[in-house]
């Protein structure tokens, strides 16, 4: 019997330079490179336990048994890390001869506010199962095996500030130069959504605003590398700002009209725009759900939390800093 047995902790990320839309959806392949950061001490824990041949897989995420589609989503990483570690045919004549797994994820946030929880937790699974199938492979290449569960996570993968790399049919990703050095700190005013974002990737494509999303998109990933590079956090950060904007210009344009901010999403834009007039340094960044990023550099937290923790629709405030690449631990869930 094999008891293989590795655990990966991840970080979730925050969309900078963010990415809509998929040419590719089997392969979960972006239209273009998109950037962004990862933000600690949030995190999702994986435990992957390689089992028999033949026995049965058992996913379960937050205590919950996996169904639907998001096994399947488990599955499309699960299955590539055995057809790499040649534990045989995932498919349905080889079941047989496929190492079961049994995988329990737990994380430290809540799904659904956005705030990147299949980010976090397709990278984690990713590097877990590597480990636990004996697999070393470089981060860059565990985050094309992550990306097939959710494009976000091959960035999760990296950590830091990263970008995801679009080149013909590969789709990695690779952390930006000077990312270690930008000292970024956020605040986070939880707004609840209930309805899960997957399904936005393929009806941005029906918004007339894309195409011109697509033409931005190259001058503004080249400015955002560059604050980076130069570790200018206020204008990587106005840089998100912006494109936060342009983001959802085009998701609010799509034949759905879907229109994720809630009032209180509102209200937090307008306390950041009146905290940066009154001489606050902070910028938002708002990926697909509800709930937005509130940057600002670390001396800076408190001031922002009192601000914004008692708008009405804020359920509660976290805090975090810019969190490390996805990495093995001894902390096993099960």
């Amino acid at each position: 019997m094999n008891c293989d047995k590795t655990t990966a902790v991840s970080h979730p990320i925050q969309g900078l330079i963010k990415y809509h839309g998929l040419k590719d959806f089997e392969k979960r392949i972006p239209f273009h490179n998109s950037i962004s950061v990862c933000i600690e001490p949030l995190a999702t824990t994986t435990t992957v336990e390689v089992l028999d041949k033949g026995a049965a897989d058992e996913f379960r995420i937050d205590g919950d048994r996996v169904a639907g589609r998001d096994c399947e989503r488990v599955l499309s990483v699960l299955n590539e890390v055995r057809r790499l570690a040649g534990s045989g045919d995932a498919g349905a004549a080889g079941a047989a001869m496929v190492a079961g797994v049994k995988m329990v994820s737990q994380s430290n946030f809540p799904k659904y506010v956005g705030l990147g929880s299949s980010s976090s937790g397709f990278a984690a699974l990713a590097l877990s199962a590597c480990s636990a199938f004996g697999l070393e492979l470089p981060l860059e290449k565990v985050s094309e095996i992550a990306r097939l569960g959710a494009g976000s996570a091959a960035r999760a993968v990296t950590g830091g500030f990263s970008e995801m790399i679009v080149d013909g049919e590969r789709c990695y990703s690779r952390k930006l130069e000077g990312s270690d050095e930008i000292d970024l700190a956020c605040v986070i005013p939880l707004v609840d959504h209930a309805e899960p974002t997957e399904g936005m990737h393929r009806e941005v494509l029906t918004s007339p605003l894309f195409r011109a999303r697509l033409e931005y998109l190259d001058g503004v990933l080249l400015e955002m590398r560059q604050a980076v590079k130069a570790h200018d956090l206020e204008r990587a950060c106005m840089l998100a700002e912006r494109d936060t904007l342009n983001l959802h210009a085009v998701t609010m344009t799509g034949e759905k009209e879907a229109l994720t901010w809630q009032p209180a999403t509102i209200a937090i834009i307008r306390a950041v725009w009146e905290l940066r007039e009154s001489g606050t340094p902070c910028w938002f960044s708002i990926d697909t759900g509800a709930t937005p990023y509130v940057n600002t550099y670390p001396e800076l937290i408190g001031e922002v939390v009192n601000r914004v923790q008692s708008i009405d629709g804020v359920s509660r405030v976290l805090t975090g800093y810019r969190g490390r690449e996805t990495h093995l631990s001894g902390n096993h869930l099960f």
